[in-house]
């Protein structure tokens, strides 16, 4: 079962390609700058997160995106893709990490034209795994792929 997010100041689900090495880590850089514990996690290769993004009319199987739901479980919950995704996960870090959004400044495109850069070169830059890697036991229950199948009953439109 889902642990109840209600309270919680930032419902955050970051949904990542499971064996890219740049994803794994930048799951690990946010695990350990997250006092306030906004983020959670789920692996795009599992069944919770196809299920969630087809109720967004998304084809989990395109690896090369990055998904952030805000407000993941409430009623004002949204899906956020590429640099929108990014630069949101950005805003709700702390200290010197939080400049980082100033990317806001530049256009959707161009933004989503240096994601898009990246995003296919990732394997080759900074590899991949043949399997989606195992949280340690301390962070287990932030990666809801690995807690439970189904998304949260309040999510989606």
């Amino acid at each position: 079962m889902v642990e109840n997010l209600v309270g919680v100041r930032s419902n955050t689900l970051v949904l990542y390609d499971g064996v890219c090495g740049l994803c794994n880590g930048l799951n690990q850089f946010l695990l350990k700058r997250d006092p306030h514990d906004y983020f959670r996690f789920a692996s795009l290769q599992s069944r919770f997160a196809a299920s969630l993004l087809d109720r967004y009319e998304i084809d989990a199987v395109d690896l090369d995106t990055v998904y952030v739901v805000a407000d993941y479980g409430q009623p004002g919950e949204r899906l956020l893709a590429r640099s929108d995704a990014i630069l949101h996960v950005l805003n709700r870090l702390d200290g010197i990490w939080g400049l980082l959004r100033v990317g806001r400044a530049l256009p959707p495109s161009l933004r989503d034209a240096l994601y898009d850069v990246v995003a296919r070169n990732r394997y080759r830059i900074f590899g991949k795994y043949d399997v989606c890697l195992m949280p340690e036991g301390k962070y287990r229950r932030k990666f809801l792929d690995l807690v439970t199948t189904q998304p949260s009953r309040n999510s989606g439109r």
